[in-house]
């Protein structure tokens, strides 16, 4: 089933340590079959919190998904993400189908 990495990012406090974050992460995708389904495009939000942006990126299952998310590369870019904005991060399982 597929999965998809939601990154929602709440606030920014540093946005020269988040460009550093977003040069590093970009990357890290290379040998992690992904699709990116949404990168920062317009955000409306109808219920909830506020949020600044968003990305939805998809992998073939949950596993992949985790696989990326936990390598050493994805994990030094995460670094500047954690200094410079405050995120909410989830995994999603898909639908069979």
């Amino acid at each position: 089933m597929s999965a998809y990495l939601i990154f929602i990012r709440n606030t920014t406090t540093d946005p020269e340590g988040l460009a550093t974050y977003v040069r590093k992460a970009g990357p890290t995708g290379e040998g992690h079959p992904h699709k990116v389904l949404a990168f920062h495009g317009a955000v409306e939000v109808l219920e909830g919190d506020p949020a600044e942006a968003l990305v939805m990126v998809q992998f073939e299952d949950m596993a992949r998904a985790k696989a990326w998310y936990e390598s050493p590369a994805y994990q030094d870019a995460k670094t500047h993400r954690l200094k410079s904005a405050d995120y909410r991060v989830l995994l999603v399982e898909g639908l069979a189908g």
